[in-house]
C-alpha cells in the first residue's frame, strides 16, 4: 500500500529531474547527444531546424550547469566548441530512449 509519503517523494523526485533538465529543447539536445558522442554548436543547430541560436545556447548553459553535458573548447581561430554528455547525461539514456518508443507508438496519434 503506498502512503501519501511515497507518492510526495514520487512527485519532488520528478520535479528534481526536470528542474535538472529544464525546458522543452533538453530533451531534443540529449537525444542528438546520444547518437554522436560529440557535436559542436553549429552541428546541433543544423540537427534541430526549429532552434533558434538563443534557445540552443540558454539550454546548452542550463546542462551544463546542472552536469548533464560537458563543453570543451578548443583554442582554435575561430574558437571551437564541443558539447559531449557527461555520466550523469549519459545515464538518462534510458529515458530517452523509453520516450523514443513510446512517441513511436503514440505520437502519430496526436
Amino acid at each position: 500500500m503506498r502512503t501519501n509519503s511515497d507518492e510526495e517523494q514520487c512527485l519532488f523526485s520528478i520535479h528534481q529531474a526536470t528542474q535538472v533538465l529544464g525546458g522543452k529543447w533538453s530533451f531534443v539536445v540529449l537525444g542528438q547527444l546520444f547518437c554522436q558522442d560529440s557535436q559542436r554548436f553549429n552541428q546541433l543547430r543544423r540537427n534541430l531546424d526549429n532552434i533558434s541560436t538563443k534557445s540552443l545556447t540558454d539550454t546548452l548553459r542550463h546542462l551544463e550547469r546542472n552536469g548533464v553535458i560537458h563543453r570543451k573548447v578548443y583554442p582554435t581561430v575561430p574558437v571551437t566548441v564541443e558539447y559531449s554528455l557527461t555520466e550523469k547525461g549519459r545515464d538518462f539514456k534510458n529515458v530517452i530512449s523509453e520516450m523514443r518508443i513510446w512517441g513511436q507508438k503514440w505520437g502519430s496519434n496526436m
